[in-house]
């Protein structure tokens, strides 16, 4: 039979699969010297065997019952026993950690009689009886579904009628009231009683523990974080240590650098006489670890020798969870720590300096989409230094957001269901809230500090927080903070630099590029094959893109520099026009406003590709619409309505995403074409003349044949000629085409002799390809990912199977013709990991993308080159 319970002696940090995340670093501690509690890990293979028989089998009690035998002979303790009670944590451990959405249970083997054993033993009957409240509430919210709110009314309604601030406050006498009335909310449910069997206790918290994984919060999280349903869950059985067992014990959290700015110093809290949930739920407000040095300096210096030893025995910034038990330290718990985007690549850049990980290491460590939430705006700092915050709290997770606030998690995914900007405010938050969490761009709570729920959640998910706003008090359907209530639905401002919370809603600018992510970003561009480009229309979006190091302009969409106002009205102009003649004043105006366009694109861009696509939509998309419009229009073209009416009618596609635009236009209107390459050449001779020499890359949109791609390229051609030879320039342009339908994919090989390059424009090859409209398929594409009938929105990541079958049919017939043939991507998916590795495959030369998303792609390229590199050497 297959072994499924591991002493943590038995274990390594190699087996986290086996053991979960928790289990392999219990054991890889162990193995240390770290002192770290006795105990044993049931693998997750016992997960999957219980997922399908739903009670634990009878081979995993047989072994469960030789490895408490084997725990009883190490601590000289046994379950129920008068003299040496053998009290035990169970713990949850995935192979991925999921921190807060599984099931612990403290204390098991308490009860009536043990207690009191428990009391003699320490001579302390107050940390007896409240070990035994804690594993009442905890065994009746995880085994038996009784809410954890039921047993805090009693615990509050208690201190309430003392006179109490704290849970410190409580007397023995007190909690074995409380205990009493823990004890009947079993009677009051369908639980029955509390098991006074430490044996039954343990088994069922096994059972609960495993159940867990399926849980509500467990599955999302898992669904957010994308981890696979099938790994299942280990349970952790660990001797108990008592952090609540006098004023020279406690409990904490500590991570090896900040987690939220990536600062190389211990960070982290602790609390005195306390157990571990009281540190993470927020329900204290711990004290910070540094202060543990004038406390307890020997347990202080040992936890920084052993934090040191294990980042560099992991070569990662850990996470560990302590307990002190009278002045001795254990370890229960060590993982790599979540940490804000912004301290990962600290942390990464500031090992690679220490020597501990390699530039590739680095490299890899970092979630490409994470590096987005560095580039978010923040607050405008001339607005900022003028406002007065309302409150102040513990700055948990960076960032500024502005939202309606709301106060349960049901209201907050509800509100950003219907698309408003949620803000999240909480008493405390707990692991049932990770839907309203997920929905929300800021989480505020009254409660907790840097290593509560709240906090570790946020910065795992790149959400803003503010924890620990002792001025903040929340209660049902609404909030006080000082004198000011705050409704569901009114608008709150979080800055989770510092911490303060302003009333309304402040404007946000963007943020400046850190000099780590310049670094990063460095490190990522010598690493990949593949450049990356941005997609720019305006001179702004090209100065964003170059503040993040793209190495060019993938594409310029030329419609796009038509609609401001006194441009479009030109536009509207050259399209009613009935003849070529009166064509001609329009096209003038426009082709002045293009080339002041194209010149300071291209002297901002200095000597970095440019590649301009001339203009691809069909002309129905400039004209007015609606009668209002139509009669604004037709008054300043000096029209009447009816004669617009009907020519906007006579212009009218079907299905214009499929008709009159993209190289047809300069079939039918050359003059269009011939207009814009006219003020593109004419932007080149200016800058010539101030030194800057430029080679145009001008891409024709969606070329079918060759026939069109030689025909465009002749009239592209006979003007740069034209123009070049009047000015005494010596200028070759590069002319090439959009890949954006299914048969200029299978015909790549005729269309390349006419094409200096190719550019794939994935969103019209998808849509072409699935027969989907990109504007419509939120119509019906959820239902299909609901029921499985795709995996992913093809607009978001790019089918391979289908799209990337003919984009790779494409680039070996293109590469046929022309071995040396450039060849990017530039739609949406230019910007997307999964389909930056998976273009990296094809042997793409560039992507291009949004500006914001070009350091994403730039870690992406480098990764897929760091991946390709490591399958050809294994």
């Amino acid at each position: 039979m297959t072994k499924q319970i591991y002493t943590f002696a038995e274990g390594n940090m190699n087996m986290r699969e086996l053991l979960g995340g928790k289990g392999a670093n219990l054991a890889e501690m162990t193995n240390l010297g770290i002192p770290v509690p006795h105990g044993f890990t049931i693998t997750t293979a016992a997960c999957h065997d219980f997922q399908h028989q739903h009670v634990l089998s009878q081979g995993l009690q047989a072994e469960l019952a030789t490895a408490l035998s084997t725990l009883a002979a190490t601590t000289g303790k046994r379950f129920d026993d008068p003299v040496a009670p053998l009290l035990v944590s169970v713990r949850s451990g995935a192979p991925i950690s999921m921190p807060g959405m599984m099931d612990t249970i403290l204390n098991i083997g308490l009860n009536d009689t043990t207690v009191d054993t428990l009391a003699e033993l320490t001579q302390n009957p107050r940390f007896a009886y409240d070990s035994y409240r804690r594993l009442l509430a905890m065994f009746g919210n995880v085994v038996y579904g009784i809410p954890e709110q039921r047993f805090d009314d009693i615990l509050t309604t208690v201190k309430q009628a003392q006179g109490y601030e704290s849970d410190l406050d409580l007397t023995t006498a007190d909690l074995q009231e409380i205990v009493t009335q823990f004890k009947g909310l079993y009677h009051d449910t369908d639980a029955g009683v509390f098991p006074q069997s430490p044996k039954a206790q343990l088994e069922a918290a096994i059972t609960a523990v495993f159940a867990s994984w399926d849980n509500h919060r467990a599955r999302v999280y898992r669904a957010q974080n994308h981890i696979a349903d099938t790994l299942g869950t280990a349970v952790n059985v660990c001797e108990m240590v008592f952090g609540n067992a006098g004023c020279d014990s406690g409990t904490g959290v500590a991570f090896t650098r900040d987690p939220a700015t990536g600062a190389h110093a211990l960070f982290g809290e602790y609390l005195m006489n306390a157990q571990g949930e009281d540190v993470v739920s927020g329900v204290r407000t711990p004290q910070p670890v540094a202060a543990l040095q004038e406390s307890l300096p020997a347990v202080y210096d040992q936890l920084v020798a052993i934090a040191n030893k294990l980042e560099t025995h992991y070569r990662d910034m850990q996470d560990l969870e302590f307990t002190i038990e009278h002045g001795h330290l254990f370890l229960l718990q060590a993982r790599a720590g979540k940490r804000t985007t912004a301290a990962a690549l600290q942390i990464a850049c500031d090992q690679v300096d220490e020597g501990l990980i390699t530039r590739d290491e680095a490299l890899m460590r970092l979630d490409p989409e994470a590096l987005s939430d560095m580039l978010h705006p923040e607050f405008d700092p001339t607005i900022l230094a003028a406002a007065t915050p309302l409150a102040t709290g513990l700055p948990a997770s960076p960032g500024a957001a502005a939202g309606q606030v709301y106060f349960t998690a049901q209201a907050a995914k509800e509100a950003a269901d219907a698309g408003k900007k949620v803000i999240l405010v909480r008493q405390d938050t707990s692991p049932e809230d990770i839907d309203g969490m997920i929905a929300s761009a800021a989480i505020v709570t009254a409660r907790g500090g840097m290593t509560s729920h709240a906090a570790v959640v946020a910065r795992g998910m790149g959400a803003t927080a503010v924890v620990g706003v002792q001025a903040l008090s929340v209660k049902d359907d609404q909030a006080t903070i000082g004198d000011h209530q705050l409704q569901a639905g009114d608008w709150l401002s979080v800055d989770g630099a510092s911490g303060h919370l302003y009333l309304g809603e402040l404007p946000l600018v963007a943020t400046g590029v850190q000099n780590s992510l310049t670094t990063f970003l460095n490190w990522a561009k010598d690493r990949a094959t593949m450049a990356v480009y941005a997609n720019a229309d305006t001179p702004k979006d090209l100065q964003r893109a170059l503040e993040f190091g793209a190495d060019g302009v993938g594409l310029t969409r030329t419609e796009h520099m038509f609609f401001q106002p006194e441009r479009l009205i030109e536009m509207r102009r050259m399209i009613l026009a009935d003849t070529p003649q009166a064509r001609q004043a329009p096209l003038a105006a426009l082709e002045k406003m293009q080339e002041d366009d194209f010149y300071h694109i291209y002297k901002l861009a200095g000597t970095k590709s440019v590649t301009i696509r001339l203009l691809d939509p069909p002309l129905h998309e400039f004209l007015p619409h609606d009668d209002r419009e139509i009669q604004a229009v037709a008054k300043q073209l000096g029209m009447t309505r009816t004669d617009l009416t009907a020519r906007v009618a006579a212009l009218k596609e079907v299905n214009p995403m499929l008709g009159h635009r993209g190289d047809r236009l300069a079939v039918t209107f050359p003059e269009i074409y011939q207009m814009q390459v006219r003020a593109l050449m004419h932007a080149v001779v200016r800058l010539d003349h101030e030194g800057l020499t430029v080679t145009p890359h001008i891409m024709i949109p969606l070329t079918n044949t060759e026939a069109e791609m030689v025909a465009m390229r002749d009239l592209v051609q006979k003007v740069v000629t034209t123009i070049a030879a009047g000015n005494r320039l010596n200028v070759h342009a590069e002319i090439g085409t959009m890949v954006e339908t299914p048969r200029a994919c299978v015909t790549a090989s005729a269309i390349a002799h006419g094409a200096d390059f190719f550019s794939f424009g994935t969103n019209d090859l998808t849509q072409l390809t699935f027969a989907y409209s990109r504007d419509d398929v939120a119509s019906f594409l959820p239902a299909y990912r609901q029921q499985g009938l795709i995996k992913a929105d093809p607009f978001q990541h790019i089918d391979q199977a289908g799209v990337g079958a003919l984009m790779q049919l494409a680039i070996a017939g293109g590469r046929q013709t022309k071995p040396e043939l450039p060849i990017g991507v530039c739609g949406e998916v230019g910007g997307d990991p999964q389909s930056v590795a998976f273009f990296n495959t094809l042997g793409v030369n560039y992507v291009s993308c949004s500006p914001y998303r070009v350091p994403v792609a730039r870690l992406a390229a480098a990764q897929a080159a760091i991946t390709a590199n490591a399958a050809i050497t294994a």
